[in-house]
């Protein structure tokens, strides 16, 4: 097993998890973008969202965010990320949702 996020599901991988369920799995960035920077995966390999065809692991993965977001104490709010494949700045092939707050974030795009 290659993917890092599949080797981190498995156990082979040490993380600190801040959420699990059934089919998902939320664990800490170890490069944070900002004080809470949580990653949500499903724990069966699914290349990115754009090959996601389960409408149920979908949201599941969005009920996953939440909770995180809850249990981190992000109710002022947070940013929920997915970076699609490689022009999308995918960086790890395995669909991830990036739960990213505990600070004022600013705008996503320049205008």
């Amino acid at each position: 097993m290659s993917c890092v996020f599949c080797r981190i599901v498995a156990g082979e991988l040490p993380s600190e998890r801040v959420f699990e369920s059934e089919r998902v799995l939320a664990f800490r960035d170890i490069r944070p973008a900002a004080p809470v920077h949580v990653l949500v995966v499903p724990k069966a390999h699914v290349e990115s969202l754009f090959e996601l065809v389960d409408r149920e692991l979908a949201g599941e993965l969005l009920v996953g965010a939440a909770e995180v977001a809850r249990s981190q104490g992000l109710e002022r709010g947070f940013r929920l990320i997915a970076n699609i494949r490689h022009d999308g700045g995918q960086e790890v092939g395995h669909l991830h949702l990036h739960v990213v707050g505990g600070r004022r974030l600013g705008p996503m795009l320049a205008r």
